[in-house]
Formats: C-alpha cells, structure tokens, sequence
C-alpha cells in the first residue's frame, strides 16, 4: 500500500499512519529503494531521498512509541482552538502545567514536536496501551519561549469538541501530552527536497552543475591558472595564511580553496581529507579567516552543534588575537541556532556573535538570559537608543545652560505626584541602563578603566542626595552628562562591534571608537571640576581661554563634539527596535554566519552567498546536506571531513540498507573525486596511532616530531600495563543485556573505574593536569561506569582533573590525554556486534592524546574474526598484552563485581584471581558464599576482601585486636576477626591432602554478626569431632618468616605424632619429633627441614605463638638472645628468621 500521498507535507503523511502502520516496521520495506550513486536529473536527485526520509521518520516514531525508558509528559489545563483557524484545521492552544526543569519527567515543548495526547500520564511510552480509536498525535508548532507551557498544536484528528472544551474547563478532565520524537530536522529536508520547483532555478546551480557531473571531469579551471594568480595577485592573503604556521598539507588546502572561490567560471565540490589528529579545525580558522578578510559572502555548517561551535571558537581565537581596531568587524561573524542545546554561555567569544544575543529580546525569550547586555534592539530603541543619545549629548553639550534652565522651569511645574511617578519610571530605566551599562563595560576590557566605575558610583550618591531639592547647575551637568554618556557608550560600542562592516566603514567604526574615549575624558574632567565652575550662568564648556581643568574640559569638548557631529550622517536603517528586522539585517550583511545544516534553512531570503563550507562532512547524511547547498548564489563549496569515522546516524535498518546514511562526501570519493589529504597527525602518541594508521590509513599519516618527542611520553600509572598503548584482557567479564538489549559487563565496568580511581590517586599526588575519556559502543555500558563513578570527581574539574563518558558516536570529534576503551562483549562465540564495524574502531582508538588502554575479553575479540582480531594479534606482538588480573588493584575490583553480582561460580572456576599468588591457599564454606550473597553494600565487600587478602598473606591480629568470644568443644580453635562493626569472619586454618602432602591452608566458615556465632560455631563442632588430634594438631601450627604466618606441609607417609603447642607440651621433645617431617608450602622456600636445622627465635616468641597470630604490625626481633635452657640453646645463632614447629 502506497502510504506517501502525492504533494503532501511530511507531517501530513505522519498523520496518515494508523497505530497498526506506525507499529508495522515493515510498512515501507518494498518500496525503499538503494540510493544510487549517479543520477539523470535534479529531479531524479532529489526523488531518491524521499521514501528513505519517510521510512526514518517512521522509525523513529515506532521507536519511540515502544521505548522502555521514562516518558516526558505535560499535563494539559486549557485546550482552545487556535484564533484565525477553523475547526477543520485542527490548530489548538494548550496551557499547561508551569514547565519546571528540576523535574526530569516534565516535558517542554519544542517546535518540530510529535506528541500524542492521552488521559493518562505513562511512566514509558511503551505503557500507553492505545488503541485505533485513542491514537491521537499531534504536532507542536507554535511554543512562547516566556511562558513554555503556553504552545499551539496540529492535531492529526478532532481532539474534542466544543462541549468537551467546555468541561475542561469547568470540570476536572485529565488530560496529558506526552513527548515522542522531534521531526524538525526531517520537515527540512523535506522542504529541501521539494524545493526542484523553484521557477528561476537559482538554487539548484550547485547541484545542477556538479553533483550530476562527473568528479573525475577536468579538476582546474583552464581560465584561471591558480597558481599565478595566488603568486601575483595582492587579494590573495598568502601572507596571513602563512603567518599561522601551518604544514604543506594545510597550507595547500587553504589557498587552493581560496582559488576555488576566485573562480567565476565554474562550480566546484572540493573534498579536504582530515584524518584524527590532523589539525583540520586549524586548517578550517585559518581559511576562514582568510575569507574574512577577503568579504567573501560564505556559510559555515556542520551535523551538531558540537561541531559548529568548535570552529567558530577556533576562528574567534584567531580573530581577537589579531583584532587592530578593537572589537569593530564582529559584525561580520554570526552564529546563530538554538542558544540552550550550543550551550554557549560560558563563552563570551562565542556570545559576541550569537546573532540572538546582539538582538537582546528575542534572545531573553529563548533562553531568559537577560543578564546579556550585547543587544542591538537597544541601540535602534527609538527613545533611548544611540540616535536620541547622540542628539541629546550633542544639546547638552552646545547649551548646558539652556538646558540647566529648562530644567529648572520643568521642576517648578511638576506636580509631586507626577515628579514621584516620572522619577520612579527614570529610576527604573536608570538602573536598567546602568545595569547594561555596566556589563557590556566590563565585557569590553579595553574600554572601561576602575576609575570611570567609581566616578559613576560617586554620581550616583550625588543624585541620591539631590532628590528633594534642585540640582545645582554643576550637579545637573554631570549627572545630565553622565546618563547620557553611558547610553551613547553603550550603543557606540555595541553599533561598531555588533554591525556588519558592510554597513560601517572602517571611518565610521574609528569615529565611534573615538567618541567613546572622549565621552569617557569628558565625564573624569566634569568629575574633577573645582569651585571656579560652580557659577549657574556660565556655560563651562566654552572656557578655551581659562587655565588649568576648564580649558582642558572645553577643548575636549570641542573634539566630542565635532566627532559625534559626524556620526549624525551616518546612514542606518532605522529598525525601531524591531528585533525581526534586526535579525535578517545581521543575517543579510554579514561575511561568515555559523549554523548547522539543518538551521541554515533559516538563511533563504538572507542574501545571496558565495561559498558554502561543510565541516564532519563524512557524518551528515546527503539529503541534509541538499539544505544548504541550495542556498541562493552558491557557486562553490568545500566539505571537510574523513569518510573512514562514522557516518550519519540512522536507525531504521530498512534506511540504512539503502545508503540512506551516506554522506555526499563519501558518494563523491567512491565515484573517484580527488580529495586533499592533510598528512600530519599532532595528537596522539606514535604508540597509539601506529595501528589505526596502518589499518585505515595505509601509512599515508606521519607523526608530527612533538609526538614523538620524549616530553610527550606520560607516566599517569605505575607499571607496564599502563603505557602509551595496551589491551587489557578481563577473562571474568559476563555480558548482559538491559530492556533496551543494550549490553553490558559490570566486571569491566569495575575494572574501567578502578583504573579512574587510581588515576585520581595520582593527579591528587602529582597535580599534574589531566582529562580522561571512557568510550564505549553500548549505551547500556556508558550508563553503568557513570552510575559507578558518580559525581564523584565532579569537583575536581576545576582543580585540573576531568572525567568524560560517552558512546563512540557521542566521542567523535573529541579527544583526551587518556582514553579507556570498554569492548563489553564477553562470550563463546566471538559475537561483538556492531563492535565490529571498522568505523567505530577508528573514531575509538584514535580519540587519545597520550594513553590509550583498551579493556575486553581477548578471547572474545579475537574470535569476533573482524578488525579486533587484528588488534589483539597486533597487541601481542608488540608486547602490549596484559592480563587484568597482573594489577592487584583491578583483581581487588573484578572479585568486588563477581561478589555483587553472586557469580560465584567464576569465582570458584578462576581459583579466586586476588587469592592466586598468595601465600595461603583460601578455601571456601558454602556457608559463606550464601552470607556474602546477602551482602549488597560495596564497602563492606570492599572490606571482606582486604581482610582475606591480608589473612592470604600471612597477616595476623593481635590479641588485642581480636573479636572476643568464648567458643565451647573442638570449635576452640576457631578464629573471629572483625570486617567491620556488624559483621566478623569466622576461619580456621584446615588441613587437605594434596599429591603426597598434607598442606595448611585457610578455610573461610563464614561472614556474620556477632550473636549469630554460636550457632555456626556449634554446626562447626560437628565437623570437628571426626578431627584426629593428630590433624587438630597440624591445624594449630605455627610458622613464621619476617613477621609473617606461613602455611607448612607433611609427607602423608610420615608416622610421628604430631601435637599443637601448649603449656603443657614439651617443647624440645616436641622439637625433636617434627622437624624432620616439617616443610614450607611455598615452592620458593627451602623443600624440607632437617634435625641438624638451627632455628632461631626467643622463648618470648614461641610462648606467644601458643596463644595468637602475629601481627604483620609487630615483626619478629630478629636480634640475638640469651640462652636460659636447653631449648634456648637450640634457638640461638640463627642464620634466618624462619621457625618450625
């Protein structure tokens, strides 16, 4: 069934799916087609991308109407129709609820919104449970930015009648809206691709004349010869382009783009290749700057704003270190788009030529940012703007007299009531003045000196003090002065900044910047008069013929006003304060306006433009691209990108089968177009870039010499694991899958913020600076290591340390000084998903700057059989291989995730990894495994765990130290040590027969409160009377190297009693039965103890042994002693510390 009715809006089809479409994924399967790579006509063209647009936006609403995640909704109080339209059009008004942003679940509308309109309030879209009758969607298409919750619909059926309405509004009828996708991006395109019918065919040239030729047509134009001219000419800023520094690579895709727009021949397509590292955006500020210089008309997109933003702070960085007449040329620059998702307003730059910032109102209904003082619509102000400041400075400044006595006749007429009204309406817009003022000063460092604020301060208690009574003659010009001055400052600086050089000659900008400093000495000469002025008929500023202050102040004033004379004819348009008409003023003159290729739709009917630069061309899908490459005049365009990182997002799979993601770039580069390869790569570590530049790059990239220069090596962690470049092999890991069948493996998710933990460990030792970024394919991933981490090291931010965590699509563009890559995937069968896309790795592997360290089951990624298993064989041959396991710290982390996941079993199959190289094997009860199972805080885990690491150890409390509980029958010798207030475990040291030895090793009974303990210990007792005294004896053993319990072993052959130390034991005799028999467990020690051994170690020792442990605190003395028996002879003139018993 066709579902694409002939001349219909986008949203009009929207509205023509039934619920059962929307939910059928396959509605558009057999009538999408493979985007071809050549085509016939524009017509054809532009025909290509319409049934994949629609097949998305289906997605996209299926997507949404199924999602598990929490639904944005707005409760509706009013519905009216909308004034001007019919009930037929289905237009309404809705008042919500007050739109609060601390609520995370409120919803607040956007223009382009789909939503669906229901009784009840979801906590999912997925839980509306809606039938054919009670589907109802509708499209937002009015939002007043004050008021938020005030917006107007189109509505895809009647949403009531007008006795409904009516009920609504006297009864209490519950009614939501709940927010599903947003299509403003979609309609444009949509717009674009049915903008073929254009009569004059305008916009069309570019496509016209290039996308339908062949890329591999001649390349230069035969009637320009580029070359000579960029020698010859003067209009070529060769110069400028040089002064930045930039490699042969750079410099050559800057000035050959330069000559591609100096070409009035032709229309081309340029493709730079800008590989990671390889300073595009650099390359990007220089050539527009360049432009700027040169006026060439040109407009500046990318997909995000993300990325439009970084150039235009790239170029702005060039711009104010190189600015000769203060902040005058500004005006050339726009950037323009939603103000709350660019985020720019911690960037006074970048708020400089925020087109809505300049035009004051409309940006404070956005984003009710009023404290931005930079607003044009002030200066056009037809009462307070620059023109009737202008006119009122120039009076006051020929007759001040005159003016003092109009004043004074104004004051005796006033009636009280109406001076307290007009004072309190000049008060108000005096502090609203003053406020601006004061900002947009501080913001222009340049003008504004410490003295000019406290003259203001000290101006402002003079008028304080003058309210009742008239003002003196020299009271009323400085403070008539004063208010005037700073009005006029504040629209001069904003006018020469704000306005396009189009409409201001450079005379004009140095004519305002003039005034400006005059008006600033005026007002410290009028400040710093003395008594000789205080005479009400004199007019002070016509004393060129007096000495001292006087003839200063009046020969200044002569050149202000001969100045701000001038500036009366200058010709302007007068706006009125419209701030519409503002906007398409700085849109229409400017030389270099910013937006996305989505906003630059906004820029039809703002001129004509002479080139069009894409940046992260490779990630903007084609048919976006159409919108500005339509744009009126375009003769010329140069896309910037890399076609071997990630392409455009696109979710439907139907879509994405037909290239529908496809950039124009990569289409260009497979039909063979030449692209200009940036070769030099400054960012990463030669260690890191080494793979990625072989595998995608085929060598062509060279590291720069600061990359490979010692300084850039970096020591962030102790330890091999921890160089420029390694894989870490995490073997334990278990992926999992959330509602979204996203995966995810919390044992990674330990290792990776383990690693970021230790990493802050050091930053806190060193202060060295440090940026960290964690990327993962999944999404389910990247929210498990940012619940872990936290806010943990929020703070640290500003101290230097910062930690980002983003999916790879989210990391592109983006780099730091260390990235941690989590693969996820952990199973079988080398399945990895879209891991596996070459893609992906690349925009993954090549985001760090100094360390890269790659987390993931080695087995996994190297039966996955796609580019990771190269990666994993690279790895080893380089010797940058580790196991997780060779850094207690991450072992410490994996066993914490086992626990608290309850896979034990790994635990028990792995040996338990923390316990692999201990010195005491660690055995484990059933019993325990079911109490650690009940434990669900991590610093408990945390504790358990480095107390069995110290008891593996050989690590003992001291008597002192230990829990206190009198244990009844065989259980006397079991141990109790406390993990923390509430809890204790339970051990013993056990003995096992392994090959033909009986070995000690630790056996861990249980973890439990203290008034639980008799019950386990009396379970235990029943286990421990099938006990031989002879194996409670090897139990009790004590053995000690430098402070340190050992484990010891037997021959099972051997035939002597062995028995425990007690008072009442013979110790020599005891001595002389065992030693033969007694061996260290551990394979590094000596194998076997002889008779003719001599120990050494005080009868102090030995009678403390018979009682406790040791503690690792307290180490043996290891000084001589005196003998005092027969056994303390056999204990003096040791050779080592080790004792057997």
């Amino acid at each position: 069934m066709d579902k694409t009715p002939a001349n219909t809006s986008l949203i009009d089809t929207v509205f023509s799916w039934s619920l059962q479409d929307v939910l059928n994924e396959n509605l558009y399967k057999s009538q999408v087609k493979k985007i071809p790579a050549k085509f016939n006509s524009t017509t054809a063209y532009l025909e290509s991308f319409k049934l994949p647009l629609i097949e998305e936006t289906h997605a996209d609403l299926l997507s949404s109407l199924t999602t598990e995640s929490m639904a944005l909704s707005l409760e509706i109080l009013s519905v009216t129709h909308s004034e001007g339209h019919s009930p037929k059009n289905l237009t309404y008004d809705l008042i919500g609820t007050k739109v609060s942003k601390k609520n995370k679940g409120t919803y607040q509308p956007a223009p382009g919104d789909l939503i669906v309109l229901t009784g009840i309030r979801p906590k999912c879209t997925a839980a509306l449970n809606m039938s054919e009758d009670s589907y109802l969607i509708a499209s937002v298409t009015w939002v007043d930015y004050e008021n938020p919750h005030i917006f107007s619909i189109l509505s895809s059926k009647p949403l009531m009648d007008e006795e409904d309405m009516k009920r609504l509004e006297n009864i209490k009828v519950t009614l939501f809206v709940v927010f599903l996708t947003n299509t403003i991006t979609n309609v444009r395109i949509w717009k674009a691709l049915n903008r073929d019918s254009d009569p004059k065919g305008k916009t069309m040239n570019l496509i016209k004349n290039v996308l339908l030729k062949s890329p591999t047509d001649e390349e230069n134009c035969t009637r320009c010869l580029y070359g000579r001219i960029c020698g010859t000419s003067p209009s070529y800023p060769r110069s400028i382009v040089e002064s930045f520094g930039l490699n042969n690579s750079q410099e050559a895709a800057v000035l050959t783009s330069i000559g591609d727009y100096s070409c009035h021949h032709r229309n081309t397509v340029k493709l730079v290749w800008g590989p990671p590292g390889t300073g595009k955006t650099k390359t990007i500020g220089v050539l527009l700057f360049a432009l700027l210089r040169m006026k060439c008309r040109t407009v500046i997109c990318a997909p995000t704003n993300t990325a439009v933003l970084q150039v235009a702070s790239r170029l702005m960085s060039f711009v104010t270190k190189s600015t000769e007449f203060e902040t005058y040329g500004l005006g050339d620059i726009v950037l323009f788009g939603n103000k709350e998702r660019m985020q720019i307003d911690g960037s006074d730059d970048l708020l400089d030529i925020f087109v809505d910032s300049r035009i004051g109102n409309l940006s404070d209904r956005v984003d009710k940012l009023s404290k931005r003082v930079d607003m044009l619509s002030k200066c056009f102000s037809p009462v307070d703007g620059w023109k009737g400041s202008l006119r009122s400075m120039i009076e006051l400044l020929e007759d001040p007299v005159g003016q003092y006595r109009q004043y004074l006749q104004r004051s005796k007429k006033s009636n009280d009531k109406e001076d307290g009204d007009e004072g309190d309406d000049d008060n108000n817009k005096r502090k609203d003045w003053k406020k601006l003022i004061s900002q947009i000063l501080n913001k222009v460092k340049t003008m504004v000196k410490q003295q000019d604020v406290s003259n203001e301060e000290k101006d402002a208690q003079e008028a304080e003090t003058c309210e009742d009574d008239p003002l003196t003659y020299i009271e009323f010009v400085r403070k008539t002065f004063n208010s005037i001055s700073q009005r006029l400052r504040f629209c001069l600086v904003n006018l020469y900044t704000h306005l396009p050089t189009r409409c201001m000659s450079l005379e004009v900008g140095k004519n305002m910047m003039q005034a400006v400093d005059l008006l600033r000495s005026l007002e410290i000469l009028l400040h710093d008069l003395g008594d000789e002025a205080q005479q009400k008929d004199h007019n002070i500023f016509e004393c060129e013929n007096s000495d001292g202050s006087l003839r200063k102040l009046s020969l200044t004033k002569k050149d202000c006003l001969q100045i701000l004379r001038s500036l009366t004819l200058w010709e302007i348009p007068d706006f009125g304060g419209d701030i519409e008409k503002i906007r398409d003023f700085c849109l229409a003159n400017a030389c270099l306006l910013f937006c996305t290729a989505s906003g630059s739709t906004k820029l039809h009917g703002a001129g004509e433009f002479d080139l069009l630069v894409i940046d992260e061309a490779a990630q903007l899908k084609e048919c976006e691209s159409t919108i500005p490459l339509q744009l009126p005049g375009l003769r010329h365009a140069i896309l910037i990108g890399d076609e071997l990182q990630l392409p455009a997002m696109v979710h439907s799979k139907i879509a994405e089968k037909a290239e529908f993601g496809r950039s124009l770039f990569e289409r260009l580069v497979l039909l063979g177009q030449k692209k200009h390869l940036l070769n030099i790569q400054y960012r990463m570590h030669p260690s890191i870039s080494l793979f990625p530049n072989r595998e995608f790059y085929n060598n062509k990239i060279v590291d720069a010499p600061a990359v490979k220069d010692r300084s850039y090596v970096k020591h962030f962690l102790g330890g091999n694991m921890y160089g420029p470049y390694s894989l870490i092999n995490v073997t334990y890991g278990k992926e999992q899958f959330d509602n979204g069948h996203s995966p995810k493996n919390m044992v990674e998710v330990a290792v990776v913020c383990e690693i970021v933990a230790n990493l802050f460990k050091e930053f806190t030792l060193k202060k060295q600076k440090l940026s960290v970024g964690v990327i993962s394919p999944y999404n389910a991933q990247v929210h498990e290591i940012e619940k872990k981490l936290g806010k943990k090291y929020a703070r640290s931010v500003d101290s230097g340390f910062s930690i980002s965590v983003r999916s790879v699509d989210g990391f592109q563009g983006g780099e730091e000084d260390v990235i941690i890559i989590s693969t996820v995937r952990s199973n079988g069968n080398g399945s990895v998903g879209f891991l596996s896309n070459r893609r992906r790795a690349n925009v993954a592997l090549t985001r760090a700057r100094h360390c890269c360290w790659i987390v993931g089951n080695e087995a996994t990624l190297f039966n996955s059989g796609s580019i990771w298993k190269k990666l994993v064989t690279d790895a080893k041959e380089r010797k940058c291989f580790y196991n997780a396991d060779e850094d207690k710290s991450l072992t410490k982390a994996m066993t914490t995730a086992l626990i608290e996941l309850e896979q034990f079993e790994i635990l028990l199959n792995m040996n338990f990894p923390m316990f692999e190289d201990a010195t005491w094997r660690v055995c484990f009860s059933d019993g325990f495994w079911s109490s650690v199972a009940g434990i669900k805080n991590t610093q408990t885990t945390n504790q358990l765990l480095t107390l069995l690491e110290k008891l593996s150890s050989g690590w003992r409390l001291m008597p002192n130290k230990k829990t206190h509980y009198v244990l009844d029958s065989s259980s006397a010798f079991l141990e109790l040590y406390p993990v923390n207030d509430l809890l204790n475990l339970l051990w013993t040291v056990d003995i096992i027969k392994e090959n033909s030895h009986y070995k000690q090793v630790l056996k861990i009974w249980d973890i439990l409160p203290l008034q639980d303990v008799p019950k386990v210990a009396e379970h235990l007792d029943s286990l421990f009377v099938n006990y031989t005294v002879d194996k409670i004896n090897r139990c009790k053993y004590r053995s000690l190297e430098r402070g340190l319990v050992v484990p010891m072993k037997w021959p099972v052959n051997h035939s002597g009693v062995v028995r425990s130390i007690g008072y009442e034991a013979d110790s020599a005799q005891l001595l002389s039965e065992t030693f033969a028999a007694l061996e260290i467990v551990d394979g590094s020690m000596p194998t076997a103890t002889t008779s003719n051994q001599r120990l050494e170690y005080s009868r102090e020792e030995l009678l403390a042994l018979q009682h406790s442990p040791l503690s690792l605190n307290s180490p043996v003395d290891t000084g001589k002693v005196e003998a005092s028996s027969e056994l303390d002879k056999l204990l003096v003139g040791r050779q080592d510390t080790n004792l057997h018993i």
